[in-house]
């Protein structure tokens, strides 16, 4: 009896067979980096930022790419995909590049963004506030990050173009965030604090983006555009400066966790831990112009470097990671 025949097996290669198992989570990687981009502008590291938004806008393309494959071609896992909280990532990574694009006046580029952002982010945030549930991930908060991060590139639109009623929107974004991160809060599982792989920091980063869009939209206001009164700006301000104080403390409680309970191993989540200590930096900064406060810009360098080298860290660790894995399944497909 002849032998049955085989079907013969495309071999994958391992570029392919990781993006294949790449979970949405990895657009926190954009978000870091790319608010690096935002934090070393402000600093005046001009040709570094660079560097770090030429990176951002590689990886954006790069997860945009794989954004529509999945919805042409995999209709049932993109839906999947979409409902969890990490699918937000999508339209913060796409608020941070706008953000840093207005900075580099780049305005309609800003502007394209922050349509593209303003399309995905309400059926995104309605998908995953439905499956909210009790004990979960810093996920979670994506939700507030993502609707803060269209406040801040709304504004810093507004103040760059003297627009108003993008200002107003933004305003409108800015305080729908704040009752966001409260519902989130309660949904946050506590024990992250302490056995959380990474995306857990996204607790102060919420706050931290929530205090970057407060900043820049008082920086918004001129006598051109005359946007907010003085019992406005007042609140404003207050509001702003409580969040930055919120952020700060979530930031050494997080610390604290992290070497009280060590997590030295690599997860894709660990670009959720860079990008909060990110955009801490960015808020410390920004917060430090806006209310004019120049002692802040002291510690707000300093976080940037901390930020900076957690970024190095991370990106090591993703490298040998998967230069481990790519090395392994090419010996499998030899021996095959």
């Amino acid at each position: 009896m002849p032998a049955a025949a085989t079907t013969p097996t495309t071999p994958t290669s391992p570029l392919r067979t990781w993006w294949s198992q790449r979970p949405p989570a990895a657009g926190a990687a954009v978000m870091a980096t790319g608010i690096l981009s935002v934090a070393l502008h402000q600093t005046d590291y001009e040709t570094l930022s660079r560097i770090a938004l030429a990176l951002a806008c590689a990886a954006w393309l790069a997860l945009a790419a794989d954004f529509v494959a999945r919805l042409v071609w995999d209709r049932t896992g993109w839906a999947k995909e979409a409902a969890t909280p990490a699918a937000l990532t999508a339209v913060a990574a796409t608020t941070v590049l706008g953000t840093r694009f207005a900075t580099l006046g780049w305005q309609t580029l800003a502007k394209v963004l922050l349509a593209l952002a303003a399309v995905l982010w309400p059926g995104l945030l309605t998908a995953v506030v439905r499956r909210w549930h009790r004990r979960m991930p810093g996920a979670v908060f994506l939700g507030c990050v993502a609707t803060q991060g269209l406040a801040v590139l709304a504004a810093t639109l507004a103040a760059t173009g003297t627009t108003a009623w993008l200002a107003h929107a933004a305003l409108a974004l800015f305080w729908l965030g704040l009752p966001l991160y409260a519902i989130a809060l309660t949904r946050f599982d506590l024990r992250q604090v302490a056995h959380g792989p990474g995306d857990h920091w996204v607790a102060g980063g919420a706050l931290a983006i929530s205090a970057l869009a407060g900043s820049r939209l008082i920086a918004a206001d001129s006598a051109e555009l005359y946007l907010w009164n003085d019992d406005d700006s007042g609140v404003l301000r207050n509001v702003t400066v409580a969040l930055l104080v919120l952020d700060l403390a979530w930031y050494a409680v997080l610390l604290v966790a992290e070497i009280a309970w060590p997590r030295p191993h690599y997860d894709v989540r660990r670009w959720a831990t860079v990008f909060p200590m990110g955009m801490t930096a960015a808020a410390t900064l920004s917060v430090a112009t806006a209310v004019d406060v120049p002692w802040l810009r002291t510690p707000g360098e300093a976080l940037l470097w901390t930020a900076v080298a957690a970024w190095l860290a991370v990106t090591a660790g993703a490298v040998l990671t998967y230069a481990g894995s790519w090395s392994a399944e090419i010996t499998s497909t030899t021996r095959r």
